[in-house]
């Protein structure tokens, strides 16, 4: 298995994830989406992070035509130590949206299978699941008729990529177009282009004929970015690399392909792999209670055991909390809360969002009304609230805060805020 990178379990990771999203939306309700060939588990897989089967997950290259929509609740011991302290009639957990789009195949970008409409959907989401299978399976057939990881992970970044190519070549057209119309030259001219449209076309063509994702390379000036960002390119979107793998290979932490899906990671600008096996994780969510899940959890425990692994990495846990984590870090989003007698809800924003941004995600009028955010740290109510449901002992620690509009959310952030309640007036 991959060595973790443990910037990215820290705050070092921040900037990572800033680039990766900085050609994308400035939105709260982003979405990630499944991208791989036919019969890698998109399906199966997004049904275990919804938690329910959404999709329809069947054993045909084209089973999910339309793409499917879940929202996966987010994993957060924060939210749930607030649910547990006030024990709340309503609990609105964060969610993370995720597509299931349909499975690409050669020739994709020039409309083979089901391409151009399954190309647009993946323009459509926020972030890529980049799928890989890398199990063998007599009982689910491969669209190429063997399993071979990096021929699958050349086949759907050389349709991205010829994708985002074409999508170039439209941009530049339109650019000339608009040069000719705004300085009066006739059609037939090739009008020079500006020096910063010209870079970040360059940098992005360089890029994409090297069959790399253009949102892994560093060297892009704000300027060039913000070009970038009207480009609609596919491969501006963040990307994590899953793996499927045989329930064995899981526990066993690695096989044949994953040394090799890593090299072809690093070549091709990096990125998060994280390995997984939709069969261990489809077994443990069909099991029927907590006692049923726990015999299964020593079952396999049992199993890793008997091939000779010992050691903190060979513990038998569910990676489907680190994944809808990881899709929602890649997206830059983050959560605020509400906390009360009535309801504990959890509030998504992008980082980097100011207060009266942050209320207007409660309520357009919280905004437009700002006053002041009251605001408690998580880590200082835990430690200082004692039991009691409310933040008496945190003011009296000088914990709790008033926070003005120039104020930047925290992740965790325990939130009021203070508004004017003001109506338009009746014309």
């Amino acid at each position: 298995m991959p060595p973790k990178n443990k910037k990215q379990e820290g705050e070092g990771a921040d900037d990572k994830f800033m680039r990766a999203a900085r050609f994308g939306r400035v939105k709260n309700d982003l979405k990630m989406g499944f991208v791989g060939l036919p019969n890698v588990g998109k399906s199966t897989l997004t049904n275990l992070l919804a938690g329910a089967c959404h999709a329809e997950a069947a054993n045909y290259p084209f089973c999910t035509i339309d793409p499917n929509m879940v929202q996966a609740i987010v994993p957060d011991q924060k939210f749930k130590y607030l649910v547990n302290t006030w024990k709340p009639p309503s609990v609105v957990p964060a969610v993370l949206k995720i597509v299931d789009i349909a499975g690409l195949i050669k020739g994709a970008s020039e409309g083979a299978g089901l391409g151009n409409a399954f190309l647009s959907h993946i323009a459509a989401v926020d972030g890529i699941f980049h799928l890989v299978r890398a199990f063998e399976s007599d009982e689910v057939i491969h669209v190429d008729d063997s399993v071979d990881a990096i021929r699958d992970l050349e086949t759907i970044q050389t349709e991205l990529c010829l994708k985002d190519k074409s999508t170039l070549e439209t941009v530049v057209e339109k650019e000339k177009d608009r040069i000719r119309k705004e300085k009066q030259i006739p059609r037939g001219s090739d009008p020079p282009l500006g020096d910063i449209f010209q870079s970040a076309y360059d940098k992005c063509l360089k890029l994409i004929d090297s069959n790399t994702p253009v949102q892994t390379h560093e060297d892009f000036s704000m300027g060039e970015i913000d070009v970038i960002r009207d480009f609609g390119l596919i491969t501006t979107k963040p990307q994590i690399y899953i793996v499927n793998m045989s329930k064995r290979n899981f526990l066993q932490k690695g096989n044949k392909w994953l040394p090799k899906i890593q090299t072809w990671v690093d070549e091709h600008g990096g990125g998060q792999i994280i390995p997984m096996s939709c069969e261990f994780e489809q077994i443990l969510m069909d099991c029927q209670d907590k006692e049923a899940e726990k015999a299964y959890i020593q079952e396999c425990e049992d199993e890793v055991k008997a091939m000779g692994l010992t050691g903190a990495m060979f513990a038998v846990k569910s990676v489907v909390p680190r994944i809808i984590r990881s899709g929602r870090q890649s997206l830059c989003l983050q959560s605020f809360y509400t906390a009360g007698p009535k309801e504990v809800r959890a509030w998504t924003i992008m980082k980097g969002t100011h207060a009266p941004q942050a209320a207007g995600v409660i309520h357009t009028d919280f905004e437009r009304g700002f006053i002041k955010a009251e605001v408690a740290n998580f880590d200082d109510f835990k430690a200082l609230h004692k039991g009691e449901k409310g933040m008496a002992k945190v003011k009296e620690a000088g914990k709790y805060r008033q926070e003005g509009k120039t104020y930047v959310f925290n992740d965790g952030d325990i939130v009021v805020f203070m508004h004017n309640t003001t109506t338009g007036k009746k014309k």
